[in-house]
């Protein structure tokens, strides 16, 4: 209990008081087999992605399960909706010192010891270290190599093509360089703008992050076994 104690103090989970947290460690006589994968998802917004992967979570059959939401905006609803499912939240804003928010981050995730981590959402840059240590996916909102950055939606309206889409990837030390694990194309049409483009997107970016959890998790229990 002690270790747990300073664990919630100093990352400042806001799901504990006077540390009930028992569940961020894994037991070391507890199959890592006979349990759900655990993930961290980190989002830095409306969290509607986030929501997604809550949902499915929720469902008994899903391999996974949320042990925290990680995020960098104090007062993003993202948190309300963890808070909601009852999924413990970490804030950590990122202040004038980006090593310390780094090496922040970095303690945080490790001390959940997650099977996967997944950017839902999270607009800051992860350290080189971070992406090295951790496996983690991000989806993105245009169809990669293609429009890579955070003004997808809009750049790919400016440059007059015809489809766009989504793309869920690992994550590596790049800017939306990782390895393509799924694509699913979104057709633009002729009325669209920036929002409507993007809500289109959003719906079909819910079901195929879902979808890629649930096998990048069933693999790697494949892998394991």
């Amino acid at each position: 209990m002690a270790n747990d104690q300073r664990h919630c103090s100093r990352n400042r989970c806001r799901n504990c008081i006077g540390c009930v947290c028992t569940s961020f460690g894994r037991s070391p006589a507890v199959s890592r087999k006979a349990l759900k994968s655990r993930l961290v998802v980190m989002a830095s917004g409306n969290g509607s992605i986030a929501q997604a992967i809550i949902d499915a979570a929720l469902q008994q059959n899903f391999p996974a399960q949320i042990v925290a939401v990680v995020c960098d905006q104090p007062e993003a609803r993202v948190l309300v909706r963890a808070t909601t499912a009852k999924i413990p939240t970490f804030i950590t804003p990122l202040g004038a010192d980006r090593k310390h928010w780094d090496d922040e981050i970095f303690a945080t995730v490790e001390s959940l010891n997650p099977d996967l981590v997944v950017s839902a959402g999270f607009m800051r840059i992860l350290s080189p270290e971070f992406v090295s240590h951790f496996k983690v996916i991000n989806s993105h909102p245009a169809l990669l190599p293609l429009f890579p950055g955070a003004h997808a939606v809009a750049d790919a309206l400016a440059a007059g093509v015809s489809r766009t889409g989504i793309t869920v990837h690992w994550v590596d030390k790049g800017v939306d360089t990782g390895e393509v694990i799924a694509q699913q194309p979104v057709e633009i049409l002729p009325n669209d703008d920036v929002a409507s483009l993007h809500e289109r997107i959003k719906i079909i970016e819910r079901a195929l992050i879902v979808s890629t959890i649930e096998k990048i998790v069933l693999s790697m229990r494949k892998t394991d076994a």
